[in-house]
């Protein structure tokens, strides 16, 4: 059996990418911090696409946690390795950095930047060891031309798309792929509170994303047929470019 990871799976673009990672027969690895309903939810619509899955509870931003759980489920199923690790985890707390407390800025950080390395040091050396594996990073259209309000989120998705590019160039020899996914606005409920008949205005397509459009791409690089694009970060943001 191949497993699929994916961090922060319970709800919007994570479940979407569960899903969809689901229908291509992998066995879903659902992570979630808290929401244990909506994760469930998750493991479902999992079910309901013809595969298997299983709830993994930990916190990404914390690296004990990260040990105890992912690392005793690699340790007690060795021969149902991660072969894909999409790292999707990550939150949002806005505000003019003038104003932005210490605890706004380090866990937003946390959440997506120190994740990145806790989690995927945590799998990586298996996909080595076999000399395969797809590593997809969801960042953010804020990763790359940065958004006022966010310098915390930007910064953070910026450092993992930087990390992104310096593991691809470590790992491709070994046969596995580092790449990201940087979508733009997506309707999820981390977008509810934006004026979308106003955004929308400035995006050439019209409208905002959906969270299946990110998981198609997800799906793609992380196909086998993918192996040759490795350290790529791929925009899906309706033409909305700086």
């Amino acid at each position: 059996m191949k497993s699929a990871l994916v961090t922060g799976g319970s709800r919007g673009i994570g479940r979407a990418i569960c899903i969809k990672m689901a229908g291509l027969g992998y066995h879903v690895l659902v992570n979630y911090k808290g929401n244990k309903v909506a994760a469930e939810e998750t493991l479902e619509a999992i079910k309901a696409a013809g595969s298997t899955g299983e709830l993994l509870a930990f916190d990404v931003a914390d690296k004990e946690q990260i040990k105890t759980v992912l690392g005793g489920w690699i340790e007690a199923n060795k021969e149902n390795p991660i072969e894909v690790l999409v790292n999707n985890a990550g939150i949002k707390d806005d505000t003019l950095m003038m104003w932005m407390k210490d605890e706004q800025w380090e866990s937003v950080r946390a959440t997506s930047l120190d994740a990145f390395f806790y989690v995927t040091r945590e799998v990586l050396s298996g996909m080595l060891m076999r000399r395969m594996g797809r590593i997809i990073n969801v960042v953010s259209l804020s990763g790359l031309k940065g958004m006022p309000g966010q310098a915390n989120y930007s910064a953070a998705k910026a450092g993992v798309i930087g990390a992104t590019k310096a593991l691809a160039q470590e790992v491709a020899k070994r046969g596995v792929t580092v790449n990201a996914v940087a979508p733009g606005f997506i309707q999820t409920d981390m977008t509810e509170g934006l004026n979308e008949q106003e955004l929308k205005a400035m995006i050439p397509v019209q409208r905002f994303g959906k969270p299946e459009e990110v998981a198609h791409a997800v799906a793609f690089l992380a196909s086998p047929d993918s192996g040759y694009i490795t350290g790529t970060v791929l925009s899906i943001n309706g033409g909305l470019y700086t």
